[in-house]
This record gives structure tokens, sequence and C-alpha cells, in this order.
């Protein structure tokens, strides 16, 4: 998938009994998707604090923000519960088929904390006409953009009325 292009469709349920759709989304500028590896990973916990602390930020920016994993329902619901993020709308039980398709990496647990199978951290900004503005794909849980600096790229995409890159 390349910056420009529409992005595959994303519909999943959400941990709190309702169901969200990608092409359903309308957002004032775009939707951030924030795919992460489950309720083990204590970087990803941080990762969506972090957004839940800046919600207003993303919000009075004209952005949607979804958390999506392969997570089953139980394990959703529990990270749901058990971390500072219920204004965060969050999918589960995303297939290794819809992970592939969005270019994730899929890793295979390690330890009795781990699912089986789990994909591996990415986010993807997606302009409200449903065309992919940017996305950062990990391989592992580390070194993943800050909510902070998102935020300033997105001031300087709008200011500068930045095009979307890496197209060609």
């Amino acid at each position: 998938m390349k910056p420009r292009e529409k992005t595959p469709e994303l519909e999943l349920d959400l941990i709190n009994d309702t169901k969200w759709s990608l092409h359903k989304q309308e957002p004032k500028k775009y939707t951030l998707i924030v795919f992460y590896r489950g309720l083990h990973c204590p970087v990803c916990k941080k990762q969506l604090e972090s957004i839940k602390d800046k919600l207003d930020q993303f919000t009075e920016r004209g952005i949607n923000i979804i958390a999506v994993s392969m997570d089953t329902e139980e394990r959703a619901k529990k990270a749901g519960n058990e971390w500072a993020i219920e204004s965060i709308p969050v999918g589960f039980e995303m297939s290794k088929e819809k992970a592939r398709e969005w270019g994730l990496y899929l890793s295979k647990g390690i330890s009795d904390k781990e699912p089986e199978l789990f994909s591996e951290p990415g986010l993807f900004l997606i302009r409200k006409d449903g065309t992919l503005y940017c996305s950062s794909v990990q391989t592992m849980p580390f070194a993943r953009p800050s909510m902070g600096d998102l935020l300033k790229a997105v001031d300087f995409i709008e200011d500068k009325d930045y095009p979307a890159r890496g197209e060609v």
C-alpha cells in the first residue's frame, strides 16, 4: 500500500460492544489507525495511554482514532479495563489475513503471556477520502513515533499543504 492510494477496508468489533468500519468514518480530516501488539505489550500500553492523554489535541485537528489488535475479545476488554485508555475505541480479533493486507509484520508468541500469533505495531494516517497519507510499521515493539511528534507533523502538513510522499 502506497501513500495517495485507497486503504483496505477494516471492520471490527469494539470492546464497548459496538462495531467500527473504516469506510463509515467521517473525520474532519484524518483517521489514525494504531495497530498494537496486544495486552501482553507494556510498550503498547504506554503508547495508547499517551494517545489518550493527547486525545483532545488529536480531536482539535480533526483526527479520529482507533486502536486495533489481534487479541481476543477477552484480552482486548481486559486491556481496555486495566489500561488508562477508556476514551479510545479499541477493536479486536483482527485476522492475520487483514494484518497482512495492511502490511503489518506478524510474530509468534515466545512466552505464556503472549498470544500464539499477533501483529507488530503500525500507525496509519488516512485522509478523509480514504487514501493513505503516511504510515509507520515496526517489526518489534520499540522505536515508535511519539504522539507529540505526530501532532507536530499534522500541524506542518496542514500549514504547508504538504502532499503525501512515497507514492512512486
